[in-house]
């Protein structure tokens, strides 16, 4: 649990965007310690609990400060980012708009081998 709030905060998401991400995103998964096929994975109001129980107990900032001076030891850096999903949507290359042109939201990409054009 304490790996899964470490990464809610570190991130900035909510009970039920946590829960999605231990859902959907394997290294969130991998890093709490939860294997989908054989682990449970916590539901928001687990995660919820969890976090207040943490914050009644002032524990919340204590932890974060021993984790950071854990990882200055060690020349890293902690920092609070987002996620961003991206989705490849294929786009036949002939897509343009009324003046002939290719959308200014449209690019070209590469996965692999296959390039793909699309937004």
């Amino acid at each position: 649990m304490l790996r899964i709030h470490l990464r809610q905060q570190w991130y900035a998401l909510s009970d039920p965007a946590m829960e999605e991400a231990l859902m959907e995103v394997p290294t969130m998964r991998r890093f709490a310690g939860i294997e989908l096929i054989i682990g449970r994975i916590p539901d928001e109001t687990t995660i919820l609990i969890f976090r207040h129980l943490l914050e009644k107990n002032g524990l919340g900032e204590q932890i974060f400060e021993t984790v950071k001076a854990h990882l200055t030891e060690k020349g890293m850096t902690m920092r609070q980012c987002t996620i961003e999903e991206a989705t490849l949507i294929a786009a036949p290359s002939s897509t343009k708009n009324k003046e002939g042109k290719r959308y200014p939201e449209m690019h070209q990409t590469q996965k692999g081998n296959q390039w793909y054009f699309g937004m």
